[in-house]
């Protein structure tokens, strides 16, 4: 173990299998926090590689809580946060959306790390139960056709890390792999990143991870979102290759704004940004959430363009569907434990 940090202290990269020996020590709790945190700004410094990556989601998958889920159209739009936007829940909110679109949503997040409400934050505001059992989530995904993954909950040995990476206070590679590691497995994807330099190296890892198809998106302003405020860069997973794509919001018919225009608060502010774009009140959180959900839509294969994604969001949210999938998912949560 000793050789495998020494070599990435002196800025060479891990092979799989020595970075999956580090991912199991750590998950075993083999290593103190002192070492972890070395070896997570010494990663940092060096520059994650598609291997490291790959090697230390599935390491963390192995040893996550199984849910036995069909995979063929399920999928999850988590971001990886660390974009210091202070954006509202943009990915939640989006997540009620693609579900009204018929698409079975295993929604993977967790408590504010760098922003004031991480997405487990506000859906506890919203009454969702974020401590619900491996067989109450596959109910919930079953007959709700959403449910809320806490990441603390399905993977209980990020235990040996949450506390660095409070005191580091800064994104690591367990933000840019996050949302790999999602206990269902996927076939499709929705990612949001914060880095756009690694737009192609992550749509590939989560190739290798099994995804059929799948988006990683940098938004305007370098947003783990698209967004609003600029040129957004994405990259395309389809058939195994990987294709780099851009536009502006006026490219798909919305209007740019700067970041300041989305930004949230606290998580009952954030609750109620949610449920004002549920219920179809026009603002810049309304364009920024068919947005992503449009790019959702696309990345599943619901939509066959960005354009038609976007419009298939907007009636989903005018019409009411998606405001009602909160409501479903709320009153199958009351159902289950209440039996």
């Amino acid at each position: 173990m000793e050789a495998y940090l020494q070599k990435v202290y002196d800025q060479e990269n891990l092979t799989r299998e020595e970075m999956q020996s580090v991912a199991r020590a750590i998950f075993a709790g083999d290593l103190t926090q002192a070492q972890i945190a070395a070896f997570l700004m010494a990663l940092k410094i060096k520059g994650e590689t598609i291997e490291e990556m790959q090697a230390i989601a599935e390491t963390m998958q192995g040893v996550a809580i199984q849910l036995p889920i069909a995979s063929e159209n399920t999928m999850d739009n988590c971001g990886t946060g660390g974009d210091k936007s202070l954006s509202f829940n943009v990915s939640t909110t989006s997540a009620f959306v693609l579900a009204a679109a018929g698409i079975k949503v295993a929604k993977h997040g967790n408590r504010s790390i760098s922003s004031k409400s991480g997405s487990a934050d506000v859906c506890q505001e919203l009454g969702i139960d974020i401590s619900l059992g491996a067989e109450d989530m596959v109910y919930l995904l079953e007959n709700a056709g959403i449910a809320f993954l806490f990441a603390p909950h399905v993977h209980p040995n990020m235990k040996y890390v949450m506390a660095v990476r409070r005191e580091l206070n800064t994104p690591t590679i367990f933000n840019l792999i996050g949302p790999l590691t999602n206990p269902v497995k996927l076939e499709t994807q929705l990612m949001g990143i914060y880095r756009r330099d690694l737009l192609e190296q992550t749509a590939q890892v989560l190739g290798k991870l099994g995804r059929k198809r799948a988006i990683v998106v940098n938004g305007g302003g370098f947003m783990d979102e698209a967004s609003l405020a600029g040129e957004n860069h994405y990259a395309l997973l389809e058939n195994g290759e990987v294709t780099r794509h851009t536009f502006l919001p006026e490219d798909v018919g919305l209007k740019s704004q700067g970041l300041e225009a989305i930004q949230g608060g606290d998580a009952a502010r954030n609750a109620e940004i949610l449920l004002s774009v549920l219920k179809a009140e026009p603002s810049a959180y309304y364009d920024t959430v068919i947005l992503n959900a449009g790019l959702g839509l696309l990345a599943h294969g619901k939509a066959a363009t960005l354009e038609a994604g976007i419009q298939m969001a907007r009636d989903l949210i005018d019409s009411g569907e998606a405001y009602a999938k909160l409501t479903k998912l709320l009153a199958c949560q009351k159902e289950r434990l209440a039996g």
